[in-house]
């Protein structure tokens, strides 16, 4: 299947494409800027794997948790493009996409992944890889830093923004478990794409409409005075 994917849900703007077998992709520095970026991106990746949209069998997309403005902007691009070509989509969770990255194609890994939510928070999750299937160990979920869920056994790698911006307290919340930690890995449209293309495989795509965000956070909609 030659397949799309998009992530905005960070500070990047992603996007990779995969024709049969080969996967082309683009990672770059956004800002705010991804709205403007967006397409230019994805028709530039559409070149460098010579093909065109018409050719496009399904969308993915990193359906979050992240940017609450970059979430939208992936699900609105992809339900777009889904519906313009008759094509369905996957979404694909940002925390297992950062550790999809950071198990750097590792057939046995250990990865907790941490997301900085802002406002003293963090998105947290778990994932033990053997061969090619990741296990939930821990599901995604929103937490201070001091009372992210303990995780049994040791060796396990800390990856994401999230161990930038509180590396303290998590190192003193997850110290005994953790043994290495990467600060600077973050969930890319690449990533999104691998862990998606079983699932097209699988006939898993879902209608367009069905390319929603996932916040964890709740009062998304509220103005920042609002919120808790």
């Amino acid at each position: 299947m030659n397949l799309l994917a998009i992530d905005t849900s960070g500070a990047f703007c992603s996007v990779a494409v995969s024709r049969g077998e080969a996967l082309v992709s683009r990672h770059e520095p956004a800002g705010q800027r991804q709205a403007e970026m967006i397409l230019d991106m994805v028709g530039a990746v559409l070149i460098d794997a010579g093909l065109d949209l018409a050719r496009i069998d399904g969308i993915a997309f990193g359906a979050g948790p992240g940017s609450f403005t970059g979430l939208r902007i992936a699900a609105g691009v992809t339900q777009g493009l889904a519906l313009a070509r008759g094509v369905g989509v996957v979404g694909i969770g940002s925390l297992l996409a950062l550790a999809e990255v950071a198990s750097d194609n590792a057939a046995n890994a250990q990865i907790i992944s941490c997301l900085d939510a802002h406002r003293g928070e963090v998105y947290h999750a778990a994932y033990r890889r053997t061969g090619v299937l990741w296990e939930e160990v821990c599901a995604p979920g929103l937490y201070k830093p001091e009372t992210v869920p303990l995780i049994p056994g040791g060796k396990w790698t800390g990856c994401g923004d999230g161990f930038a911006a509180h590396r303290d307290a998590l190192a003193a919340r997850l110290g005994a478990c953790v043994s290495e930690f990467r600060p600077e890995s973050g969930p890319t449209a690449r990533a999104v794409l691998k862990l998606a293309m079983p699932r097209f495989a699988a006939g898993e795509a879902m209608d367009a409409a069905a390319a929603l965000p996932m916040y964890l956070r709740d009062k998304v909609a509220l103005k920042t005075s609002e919120r808790k």
